[in-house]
């Protein structure tokens, strides 16, 4: 019956669908949680990502890729805005930018008003994983035709058994379970399928040009994959546990350890095996669920007209620098996977100048002849999907936000005035990362990536580095200026409060 019912409304859907001018091309937009680089693609030695290595060996792989602000909702609010979260006013999870700039295109609506069909299936904008899986969640209604919740039994039955730091606790907490059940009934196996299902008929009217989004929840909290055969991938006695970390952490200002969260104490190191366990597991049967979408665009021909982005929402630690999952400006938590796959775009091409999530909405646009709002604050990627050589900008901003909460409505985000609240913002160019902790007030941090990949050493106060901290600060500094709208201030949420987490077991 339901399958009925869908096929019904999708028929209805597309007749009245305006008509592109022109065949324009379609975009696949995958998304996957919380994804760290563990990915074959990207020369992690563990990782058994068959489906997206394969699918970076037909397009460009972005080797320097980062999120704005590692954290799910102001990450993916800025991403699907083109706009800094200065710019956007999303600066924490449970909040719609149509709070703050109500009048800004989307990147999904963007093609919609385009004349494209827009769906979403699973995850785009914020969720309260796991309890809002199976609703819209922190939805953009403005921005699809259509979208699709389903709520597998990694939701519904898996919960009670799910092992967690924190007893009942598990979107923001440590937490696994290796489910006896199959692909085909967790959640984003689930979307794999209503994927396939969406995909074919788009397959029937190719005139019709379609912006389909999937957002996989896995690997996000908690960790619920099939244990057969992801966890078996796995063996836990051969999962490393960092060491070194006392060390490491020796010459780091405060704030650069403020996302550690006092139940991580709890972690032994048969733990932290368990968890990358579960981490590496979900990541697989995550890349299974991508393969069985990129197969169905292909078994489709849809696949010569199709661009196809896979990434992630921000990077993710395991245990790097004694930190875990995300809130930290290093490179684990800023980094992200970035893969495009364009007609015309070189296949298996590396590009190696940083760029940042805010460059996919120029670039899609660019790419389908679709018109983007003007202030809009990425630049276009298209020059380096056909030369992957091409420098860009050559740099990437991400900020993180520190101490207690706003105390003066509008002021501006730079100032780090608002109450006890401070900002963290991180530069990285092609050599070097440098960051500032409230203008340099609580601490600066610099690493040369030529020499010290893994960020070990700060050289921030090593007066051999002194004048590039002073250039690099420069640079720091105009970049954060020009993450604000054009007035520089970042706007107000117009009602105070978080927004309702949808829940669709207890609503």
């Amino acid at each position: 019956m339901r399958t009925l019912l869908a096929i019904l409304l999708l028929s209805a859907l597309f007749p009245f669908a305006p008509r592109a001018q022109a065949q324009k091309p379609n975009v696949l937009f995958l998304i996957s949680d919380d994804l760290n680089n563990y990915l074959g693609c990207y020369g992690d030695p563990r990782a058994k990502t068959p489906n997206i290595d394969k699918l970076a060996s037909r397009g460009v792989r972005f080797d320097r890729a980062y999120c704005t602000f590692p954290l799910c909702g102001p990450s993916r609010n800025s991403m699907l805005t083109g706009l800094y979260p200065n710019s956007t006013g999303i600066l924490s999870n449970g909040q719609i930018f149509r709070q703050t700039i109500p009048k800004q295109w989307s990147l999904p609506q963007a093609f919609r008003l385009d004349g494209y069909f827009a769906t979403r299936i699973g995850k785009l904008y914020h969720y309260n994983v796991p309890n809002s899986i199976g609703t819209n969640g922190h939805d953009d209604p403005g921005s699809w035709d259509m979208e699709i919740n389903r709520a597998g039994v990694d939701r519904l039955e898996d919960q009670a058994k799910i092992f967690s730091l924190v007893p009942g606790n598990f979107g923001g907490t440590l937490s696994w379970y290796a489910s006896p059940k199959s692909d085909e009934f967790h959640t984003d196996g689930l979307a794999a399928k209503d994927a396939e299902w969406v995909l074919e008929r788009c397959a029937k009217e190719k005139d019709q040009p379609f912006f389909l989004a999937v957002g996989f929840f896995r690997p996000h909290t908690p960790y619920v994959s099939p244990k057969t055969p992801y966890f078996e991938m796995y063996p836990e006695a051969e999962m490393p546990v960092v060491q070194g970390v006392k060390e490491d952490q020796a010459d780091l200002p405060p704030p650069a350890l403020g996302s550690y969260k006092k139940e991580q104490d709890k972690l032994t190191d048969d733990l932290r095996r368990q968890t990358l366990q579960a981490y590496y597991a979900s990541i697989s049967f995550m890349d299974t669920q991508v393969g069985r979408v990129v197969d169905a665009l292909d078994r489709l021909g849809l696949s010569e007209n199709t661009i196809i982005v896979f990434t992630s929402d921000h990077g993710y630690h395991m245990g790097e620098h004694g930190l875990w999952q995300k809130q930290s400006v290093f490179e684990g938590s800023a980094r992200v996977p970035l893969l495009i796959v364009a007609p015309g775009a070189t296949k298996g091409g590396v590009a190696k100048s940083p760029v940042s999530h805010l460059d996919l909405y120029p670039t899609l646009t660019e790419l389908c002849g679709v018109k983007a709002p003007a202030n809009i604050q990425g630049q276009s990627l298209v020059g380096m999907l056909q030369d992957p050589n091409v420098k860009g900008r050559g740099w990437a901003l991400t900020q993180v936000v520190r101490g207690g909460g706003f105390k003066r409505a509008g002021a501006s985000a730079a100032a780090g005035d608002n109450g006890n609240r401070f900002f963290g913002y991180s530069l990285r160019t092609d050599r070097w990362r440098y960051t500032e902790w409230d203008e340099g007030n609580k601490g600066r941090e610099l690493y040369d990536h030529e020499t010290d990949p893994k960020e070990l050493t700060n050289l921030a106060n090593d007066p051999n580095q002194a004048k590039m901290v002073e250039e690099l600060s420069m640079q720091l500094r105009g970049a954060v200026k020009s993450s604000f709208p054009a007035d520089g201030k970042t706007p107000v949420i117009d009602k105070e409060g978080a927004m309702w987490a949808p829940n669709l077991t207890e609503p």
